[in-house]
C-alpha cells in the first residue's frame, strides 16, 4: 500500500533549506555583483577558455563514468551517468576567475546543483569540509559553505553542449565564487569530512580557500 503521507524529494529539499536557514548555514553572500565589481582585482578578461590541467586528460566517457558520494553522510550515493542525469538538473550563468589572472564572463552551465546533492546524501552535523577527487588524481578541498553556494553545481554541459573532455567532461564541479582551481575537473568522488585536508595545489603553496575578490592566490595572501 502506498504511503500517501511520505514527503516527496522536493519537500525534503525544502525542509533541508529551511533547516539550513534556521542554522545559518551556507550563507556565502551575494551571487550577483554590479558590473563595476564584476572583475576581481588582478584579473583580465578573455573570450577564450584556456585549458589548464596536470598534463593528463583522463579518457573517461559517459558510459564508464561513475560518481561516489561518501564520507560523513547519512545516505551515500553511487551513480553512473544515467543515474546522475536522473537527479534534478538546473541551468546557471556565472563567471570564471582563474588564479592565472584570466576571467571569462557569462558561462552557461547545466548540471546538478550541489544543494540538490546535499539533500540527497544528507551530510552529518560534523561534516564541515568536502574533498574532491578526480579521475586524473587531482584533489582539492572546500569548506562545506562554499560547496553549498547557491550557484554551485556539478556541470555536465556548457553553452548548450555536453562538457568536453578537455574542460572536465563528463562532469566537473563549478564553484563560481572561488578561483577556478577549486572547480575540479573529471569528478570521481566527493568525500564529506569533519577535518579540513589540503588538496593538490593547496599543499604546493596555493591559498586554502581562494577568494578572487580578496586575491587569495597563495598561502601568504
Amino acid at each position: 500500500m502506498t504511503d500517501e503521507t511520505a514527503p516527496s524529494s522536493e519537500s525534503k529539499l525544502t525542509q533541508s533549506k529551511q533547516r539550513w536557514a534556521r542554522e545559518g548555514k551556507f550563507l556565502t553572500g551575494r551571487t550577483a555583483r554590479p558590473a563595476e565589481q564584476r572583475l576581481p582585482p588582478g584579473q583580465h578578461l578573455t573570450r577564450d577558455w584556456p585549458v589548464l590541467d596536470l598534463g593528463v586528460v583522463p579518457q573517461i566517457g559517459r558510459e564508464r563514468w561513475r560518481l561516489d558520494v561518501h564520507g560523513a553522510v547519512a545516505a551515500p550515493q553511487f551513480w553512473d551517468f544515467s543515474q546522475f542525469m536522473a537527479q534534478p538538473q538546473a541551468q546557471f550563468v556565472s563567471d570564471i576567475h582563474c588564479v592565472t589572472t584570466w576571467s571569462r564572463y557569462d558561462n552557461q552551465w547545466q548540471g546538478l546543483p550541489t544543494r540538490e546533492l546535499l539533500a540527497a546524501c544528507r551530510p552529518h552535523a560534523e561534516a564541515r569540509h568536502v574533498l574532491l577527487h578526480s579521475y586524473d588524481g587531482y584533489t582539492t578541498n572546500l569548506a562545506l559553505e562554499d560547496f553549498a553556494a547557491e550557484d554551485a553545481l556539478l556541470a555536465q554541459a556548457w553553452s548548450g553542449a555536453p562538457l568536453t573532455q578537455e574542460h572536465g567532461g563528463p562532469v566537473r564541479l563549478v564553484v563560481p565564487q572561488l578561483y577556478f582551481w577549486k572547480s575540479a575537473k573529471w569528478i570521481q568522488s566527493i568525500e564529506f569530512v569533519a577535518a579540513d585536508a589540503p588538496g593538490y595545489w593547496e599543499v604546493r603553496g596555493y591559498h586554502n580557500r581562494g577568494d578572487p575578490w580578496l586575491e587569495q592566490r597563495y598561502s601568504g595572501d
